[in-house]
């Protein structure tokens, strides 16, 4: 079996910091490659993979402002679909703009549909309904018009996060810097416990940063900006728990499953995929405000680390991904 992964070019495939889609599409790669899958990893010229890579933009257009991002993804899809005869399966992690190549090959795809960033990518999904293959990551992040083979969660490699039994005192944010992850909210609740609040990733909204961050930051709350791997797991793995906000209905949460994986729980508000990551009062907590994530927080030493690290491998490992995917791609090239 030849597989085709699509990543995205934004960032470098794994990213440096950042990049949720390009870690998937390594993770993904990556374990194919350890179950004797011939892959071929179309993602930047930077990225690595014990794979083959195949590669016409340099950098991606994230790290080099430079580089024109329409630009690039049109090169860079296109590298892909002018080879599509010499794969069997053609996994796409780019959202959309794949598709519409897909009636113009004989290689059938199948697209991780990681989110959806507006209501008005709908119609060409709905477009490829019927001649394409949908996945979804998680069972709340399905749109209604669209038909799904399955759903299969994001995979992370368990190798990369160490259990931590014994952790710190401090919470932690964990993600986007940007109202719909909530870091406004982890202030607060870390304010209201008397804890210690590290919050680590990028600035995506500099207005929101400006206004609602950088006032408390201080002795209790303390900003480290973009967190590399080892970094992450240093901060995951110590920490008392993830602080996972959200005001938005978010498709996965890597956060959360890789909280998880060191052992750390997360009191996460119930929106989205949460009550699909977390099992409630066992791996963390589901509350529905600042003033329940308080009371969560202080009912922390109920929850067993260990069993948060059991779950994760049983539900969110690289390879559980891997062979859930290898069973669909199975599934598509049998015609069933």
């Amino acid at each position: 079996m030849k597989i085709a992964v699509l990543a995205p070019v934004a960032w470098r495939t794994p990213p440096r910091h950042y990049g949720p889609w390009e870690q998937m599409a390594s993770n993904l790669t990556e374990e194919l490659l350890k179950a004797g899958i011939q892959v071929s990893l179309f993602a930047t010229g930077d990225s690595r993979t014990a794979g083959k890579l195949d590669a016409v933009i340099p950098i991606g257009y994230e790290e080099d402002r430079n580089v024109d991002a329409k630009v690039a993804e049109c090169l860079h899809i296109s590298n892909l679909m002018e080879k599509a005869g010499s794969f069997d399966v053609i996994h796409n992690h780019f959202d959309f703009l794949p598709l519409s190549y897909s009636g113009l090959i004989d290689t059938p795809m199948i697209t991780t549909i990681h989110g959806f960033s507006s209501e008005k990518i709908i119609p060409v999904y709905q477009k490829y309904n019927a001649g394409t293959h949908f996945a979804s990551i998680s069972n709340s992040d399905r749109h209604p018009p669209l038909k799904y083979l399955a759903t299969v969660y994001n995979g992370i490699r368990m190798e990369d996060f160490d259990f931590v039994a014994n952790p710190g005192d401090y919470l932690l944010f964990f993600g986007r810097i940007h109202p719909d992850k909530g870091t406004a909210e982890a202030i607060e609740i870390a304010m209201k416990t008397g804890k210690k609040l590290l919050i680590a990733g990028i600035i995506q909204d500099e207005r929101y940063y400006i206004d609602r961050i950088e006032p408390f930051l201080g002795k209790s709350v303390e900003f480290l900006g973009a967190a590399g791997p080892e970094e992450r797991k240093e901060l995951l793995g110590n920490a008392a728990a993830l602080l996972h906000p959200i005001n938005f209905d978010e498709p996965f949460g890597l956060s959360v499953a890789e909280a998880m994986a060191c052992g750390t729980p997360v009191v996460a508000f119930n929106r989205g995929s949460m009550p699909e990551l977390i099992v409630d009062e066992k791996t963390g907590f589901l509350v529905s405000n600042v003033q329940e994530a308080v009371e969560a927080v202080r009912m922390l030493p109920a929850i067993k680390r260990k069993r948060c690290r059991e779950h994760a491998i049983a539900n969110f490992s690289a390879k559980k991904m891997a062979e859930d995917y290898i069973a669909l791609y199975q599934k598509i090239l049998s015609g069933n």
